[in-house]
């Protein structure tokens, strides 16, 4: 199963930070995710492009979760050459993180 059926994300930027939420569908899978999505599963998933760390930020409250990713946009946005200088792709990406059955 994919993440991207649990959960839906948005992101952020500033300078070369990316912020990408994780929200749950259901709150009933707030748990399971916080089990999966940890700051070293996520730094694995996006290590092509993720060369800082990973902090997760969690939020039981409204069964969301935020990382914080560093040194992952090339520079920044204004410095970068990537097709998607924002990250925004790159919330997509988590999103076909495998998170069990």
């Amino acid at each position: 199963m994919k993440l991207r059926e649990l959960a839906h994300s948005r992101t952020g930027d500033k300078g070369n930070t990316l912020n990408i939420s994780v929200i749950c569908y259901d709150a009933r899978h707030y748990q399971r995710l916080r089990d999966v999505l940890t700051p070293e599963r996520v730094n694995a998933h996006l290590r092509d492009v993720v060369h800082g760390d990973v902090v997760r930020h969690e939020l039981p409250g409204i069964a969301a979760f935020n990382f914080v990713l560093g040194d992952a946009l090339g520079g920044g946005v204004t410095r970068s050459l990537a097709l998607d200088a924002h990250g925004k792709s790159l919330s997509s990406a988590l999103m076909d993180l495998e998170v069990g059955e």
